[in-house]
């Protein structure tokens, strides 16, 4: 246990000296210099942070517990970002930085008025907190009790060793969200990034040389023949009718509500296009987008194999407890000395997720509703300072969520993404109609979001239709595009709506942005060719 400690304070010392010491002559004390680490992000340093950002303990816990039990169907959830992220770097990135937008409900007011900004903002505010945040804590939690035994080691139940690690990780993410703002937390990102990727090979290349007597390729083929079914990327679940609602993902999916959630996720959802949005210029963020779509399509490495791994060990014996699966094959596979640096890893994941979600509730909150209705003349120092108390706040109120998203029926991945629906399909609809329909109103946008959020509700959880909830997804898009026009029709628009170049960043685009995109596309595809018919 030591040894185990040792090397976990090691690590996450260096993280932290490596970020402080990147920032030691920053400004942290203006608008840009907290919000968007001013304007100086590279493309490396973004993909890095995106992907952290994106890959936390709700993926290496959740993802990898939803394969053990489902099998590869789940990796869709993955591959498939990068065709979200294409679009994002070839059609949106030109767009927002063209705009010089700081947060995205900001181009919401551009484009309809302020109420719309508003309500979307507020949206935001309460996905995160009452989703996101929660799951990220509490998955991180159980990982790490699971590997150090924090309830043994303080001589408490499980539930409350628990609750321990959500009150430490919670406060020491958010001290790092307050005090270090967006650049603390892209830099704090790209070393621990690097780290997850190594943490995250070693844990199925350490089981496959288990499993093969040295030989990973050997282990990796017991694997595959212990349950070839597993591996099968297109699942038959059925995604109408009976037994809709408790399938995972069917295949049919990938061509309804999915590719709307992941277009949101990845080129309209505040905590990762605030990396975008603070680039140097086109060239980088196009870069950092077209990189974490090439991370994205091999990192089910990472967050599947494992679970598959997982199941040849284990069978069925854990499928009423999937999300224990991924923390018992850590602790059965990685050498002592090697625990410590994993369970950092996992901190900076967490630490990633938590942070960024914080510091874009707080630019959201700060920017978009304190300045405009609180006090429209505030300094950009008094801004970043209530930035800080909304981070702070809103850490307590996640802290004190956390323990209770336990026992998600279908895994936390599962959950998370349930609740994501609310949300996330109503805002995708207002500011995908905001760029590519000129005749919608704002009263069209206020009216759309209002519906969208309703439907979902009423769909999955008053009527419980037997629809798969990715599904809804497709006909609440589709249906919340015509209600803003039918609605705009009787309250038109007025002036129509031009992007004006704010001057603020280099615009060239990267020469190599729509070959790099092309390939990404081929390789997406190659995975359900290959995988498809296992």
């Amino acid at each position: 246990m030591t040894t185990t400690l040792l090397t976990f304070l090691l690590y996450t010392g260096l993280v932290a000296f490596y970020a402080t010491w990147k920032l030691r002559s920053d400004n942290l004390n203006t608008q840009d210099g907290y919000f968007l680490g001013g304007r100086s992000l590279t493309g490396i340093v973004i993909a890095g942070s995106l992907l952290l950002t994106n890959i936390s303990t709700e993926h290496l816990v959740g993802m990898n517990g939803s394969a053990y039990r489902n099998g590869a169907i789940i990796i869709a959830w993955e591959v498939t970002s990068a065709l979200a992220l294409i679009i994002g770097a070839l059609y949106f990135a030109p767009k927002y930085l063209k705009m010089g937008l700081t947060t995205i409900p900001e181009f919401l007011e551009k484009r309809f008025d302020g109420l719309t900004r508003t309500l979307v903002a507020f949206l935001l505010i309460i996905s995160f907190v009452a989703t996101l945040l929660p799951i990220v804590l509490y998955t991180g939690a159980l990982n790490i009790e699971a590997i150090f035994e924090i309830s043994d080691l303080l001589n408490v139940t499980q539930r409350e060793g628990i609750w321990v690690t959500i009150l430490v990780v919670g406060i020491i993410g958010a001290i790092y969200a307050i005090f270090g703002g967006l650049k603390m937390v892209a830099y704090t990102d790209t070393i621990n990034g690097f780290g997850l990727l190594v943490a995250g090979l070693l844990v199925p290349i350490l089981a496959l040389l288990s499993i093969g007597d040295g030989n990973p390729l050997e282990g990796l083929s017991m694997v595959f023949e212990n349950s070839p079914e597993k591996f099968n990327v297109i699942s038959k679940e059925p995604g109408v009718g009976e037994g809709a609602r408790t399938a995972i993902l069917p295949f049919e999916v990938l061509f309804t509500g999915l590719m709307i959630n992941q277009i949101y996720f990845w080129t309209m959802h505040q905590s990762i296009i605030q990396r975008v949005l603070g680039a140097v210029n086109l060239k980088e963020a196009q870069k950092g987008l077209l990189f974490t779509g090439l991370l994205k399509v091999f990192v089910p490495v990472i967050i599947v194999l494992p679970g598959l791994i997982g199941f040849y060990y284990y069978g069925e014996s854990l499928y009423d407890n999937p999300d224990s699966v991924y923390p018992l094959l850590v602790k059965k596979v990685l050498p002592l000395w090697l625990t410590g640096f994993f369970v950092a890893v996992m901190m900076g994941a967490i630490f990633s997720t938590f942070n960024s979600t914080l510091n874009s509730a707080a630019t959201v909150f700060s920017l978009g509703i304190f300045k405009r209705y609180f006090q429209k003349n505030a300094s950009e120092k008094r801004l970043v300072k209530i930035g800080k108390w909304t981070s702070a706040i809103l850490a307590i109120v996640a802290i004190s969520i956390a323990p209770y998203v336990a026992n998600a029926p279908e895994g936390l991945y599962q959950l998370l993404q349930q609740l994501n629906g609310i949300f996330f399909v109503p805002i995708a609809s207002v500011i995908v109609a905001g760029f590519l329909f000129p005749k919608v109103s704002a009263t069209g946008a206020k009216v759309g979001l209002l519906f969208g959020l309703l439907f979902y509700v009423v769909m999955d959880y008053v009527f419980a239709v037997n629809l798969h909830f990715v599904h809804i997804w497709g006909i609440e898009f589709v249906l919340n595009i015509v209600v803003m026009h039918l609605v705009s029709f009787w309250a038109p628009k007025g002036d129509k709506f031009i992007i004006q170049d704010a001057g603020i960043l280099d615009l060239e685009p990267w020469k190599y942005a729509k070959a790099f995109s092309l390939f990404l596309v081929i390789v997406t595809l190659l995975f359900y060719l290959v995988l498809g018919n296992v």
